[in-house]
C-alpha cells in the first residue's frame, strides 16, 4: 500500500481536531435541473479514480511514529454520493449535517457528495441560518423576495443542490471544486475547462507600501453577541450584487471584501462596546493551476492583511481601498510557506509526532490571543462552468464556507457565479446566534455598497 507523509497543513490540523467544532468544509453548488442518481455516483467515482490523491485514509501508526501518513486506496472504502428527498427542511437539514458531521480520516475519501431534490423554487437568500445538531435545530428565516439580497426564484421547479462536505485535515475547498468540476464534464459530456484567471493591472508608478499596525500587537476580537446553547457552527448564506468599481481601478472585488470585512467588524465591534483595536485578517492564497494538474490537497498559503483602527474610523474609503490594494498585493508577492517558517519547523520529525501534537496544541492555546480577528476566504470567480448538460444545466449559484473555531469564532466565504456574489458566514455557536448572524450579513452588505463606484 502507498503511504505519503502529512504535509505541514495537514498535521498542524490534524493535532488540533476537536469534536466539539468539526473543521469541515462546506460546499453547496445550486443547479437549475435534475440529474439522474446512478449517473451522478457513476460520474463523481469516475472523477474520484481520476484525482487519485483524493482517494486516502490515514494510515494506522503506533504512538512513537515520527510522522501521520496517507495511505493511498484504489477505491472508496464507503459509498460517497447519497442522495436526499426534497422537503421544507431539506436545504437546512443539509446545511446542519454539513456543519456538524465531518468524514472521518479513516476511510477513503474524507469527502460526501450529498444531492438534494427541490421542488420548488430556492430563494437566493436560501432560507438564511443553519447550525450544528448538537445545538439543535437553527432557526430558518427566509428574507421577503422584495428585499434587495434577494434573486429572483429559481426558475426551474425541478432544480438540485448538491452539498459536499470536506474534511479540511485532508484537502480544502478548491481542490475539491476541481473534482467536481471533472465530475460535471463526465455526467454532462461537455467542456468544464477553467477559464483563464482575470488579470490585475500593475500601477502605472510604484505605490510606496503604507505604515501598518504592528503585527506583536493583540488583534481585536470579534466582540461576543449572543451565544447559542451546545456546540458546533452556526452558518448564513446570502446572495448579493457584486460590487461596481471604476474601470482601471487600483483594487480589485477581493481588496473591496477586505474593506467590506474589516468595516463591518469594527461596525459590529462599537455597536457591542468593544475598545477600539488593529484588525488582522486572515487571507488564503491559492497559486495551484485550475486544471487536471491541480494538486489535490490542502494548497493555499495564509497571509494576514492589517488595519488600524484610525483607518476604520470614518475612514476616507478611496484611499483606504487603495492602501488595501497596496498590502495585499505586498503580502501575495512574499515567499511563504504555507503557515509560516513556525509551522514548517514543529512538523519536522524529530520526535514522536504524538509529542508534537501535545506541543501544538499547547502552543495553540497560548497565542490564542494574537490570533487573527476574522477570516475572509474569497474564492473569487468559479473558474468552471460547472455544467452538467442539457437537462441538470450549469451552476447559477455556489456557497462555500470556512471552518470558524474559537479564537476566532467567525469566518467569511465569498465567490461570485453568474455576476451574483455568494457570501456565507459561519460562526461558533459559543460567540454568536442567528439573529448575530443576520445583523453581520446586513452590516457586510452596506459596508459592500459604500465601496462601490458606479459602473
Amino acid at each position: 500500500m502507498t503511504t505519503v507523509p502529512f504535509p505541514v497543513v495537514d498535521e498542524i490540523a490534524r493535532h488540533c481536531l476537536q469534536e466539539e467544532e468539526p473543521e469541515t468544509v462546506h460546499i453547496e453548488v445550486h443547479l437549475p435541473g435534475p440529474l439522474d442518481p446512478p449517473r451522478l455516483r457513476k460520474a463523481f467515482t469516475e472523477a474520484l479514480n481520476r484525482h487519485p490523491r483524493i482517494l486516502v485514509r490515514e494510515a494506522a501508526g503506533r504512538w512513537y511514529r515520527r510522522r501521520y501518513e496517507w495511505e493511498l486506496t484504489d477505491q472508496p472504502d464507503v459509498e460517497v454520493v447519497t442522495f436526499g428527498e426534497d422537503g421544507p427542511n431539506t436545504l437546512r437539514d443539509a446545511r446542519t449535517s454539513a456543519l456538524a458531521e465531518a468524514p472521518p480520516l479513516s476511510l477513503s475519501p474524507p469527502i460526501r457528495l450529498h444531492a438534494v431534490p427541490t421542488a420548488a423554487a430556492v430563494t437566493a437568500d436560501a432560507d438564511a441560518a443553519a447550525g450544528s445538531r448538537a445545538a439543535g435545530a437553527a432557526r430558518v428565516g427566509a428574507a421577503a423576495p422584495d428585499q434587495r439580497r434577494d434573486a429572483p426564484p429559481t426558475p426551474a421547479p425541478q432544480g438540485t443542490v448538491l452539498f459536499l462536505t470536506i474534511n479540511h485535515t485532508a484537502l480544502d475547498g478548491p481542490a475539491c471544486l476541481r473534482i467536481l468540476a471533472t465530475a460535471a464534464e463526465l455526467y454532462g459530456g461537455t467542456d468544464n475547462a477553467p477559464t483563464a484567471p482575470p488579470t490585475r493591472p500593475a500601477p502605472d508608478t510604484p505605490t510606496p507600501t503604507p505604515e501598518t499596525p504592528s503585527n506583536w500587537s493583540r488583534p481585536a476580537r470579534v466582540a461576543p453577541g449572543t451565544p447559542t446553547p451546545g456546540n458546533g457552527n452556526g452558518m448564513l448564506v446570502a446572495e448579493l450584487p457584486l460590487p461596481h468599481r471604476p474601470k482601471g481601478s487600483p483594487y480589485t472585488v477581493n481588496d473591496q471584501l477586505m474593506v467590506t470585512t474589516a468595516l463591518t467588524l469594527a461596525h459590529w465591534n462599537r455597536e457591542h462596546g468593544a475598545p477600539p483595536r488593529p484588525l488582522r485578517i486572515t487571507m488564503p492564497v491559492d497559486d495551484r493551476p485550475r486544471d487536471l494538474s491541480m494538486p489535490i490537497g490542502n494548497g493555499t498559503r495564509l497571509v494576514e492583511v492589517p488595519f488600524s483602527p484610525q483607518e476604520l474610523t470614518d475612514p476616507d474609503l478611496p484611499d483606504l481601498l487603495r492602501r488595501t490594494a497596496t498590502r495585499t498585493r505586498a503580502l501575495k508577492s512574499l515567499p511563504r510557506p504555507q503557515l509560516g517558517h513556525g509551522a514548517t519547523l514543529l512538523t519536522a520529525p524529530v520526535v514522536p509526532v504524538a509529542w508534537r501534537a501535545a506541543l501544538t496544541r499547547g502552543l495553540r492555546r497560548a497565542a490564542a490571543p494574537w490570533t487573527s480577528t476574522t477570516l475572509l476566504s474569497n474564492i473569487g470567480r468559479i473558474p468552471y462552468p460547472l455544467d452538467f448538460g442539457a437537462e441538470a444545466g450549469r451552476a447559477h449559484a455556489v456557497w462555500f464556507s470556512a471552518p470558524a473555531r474559537m479564537p476566532r469564532g467567525l469566518t467569511v466565504t465569498t465567490a461570485s457565479t453568474a455576476g451574483r456574489l455568494h457570501l456565507a458566514l459561519r460562526w461558533s455557536r459559543a460567540l454568536l446566534s442567528d439573529d448575530d448572524g443576520a445583523r453581520l450579513r446586513d452590516l457586510f452588505e452596506h459596508h459592500l455598497h459604500t465601496t462601490e463606484a458606479g459602473p
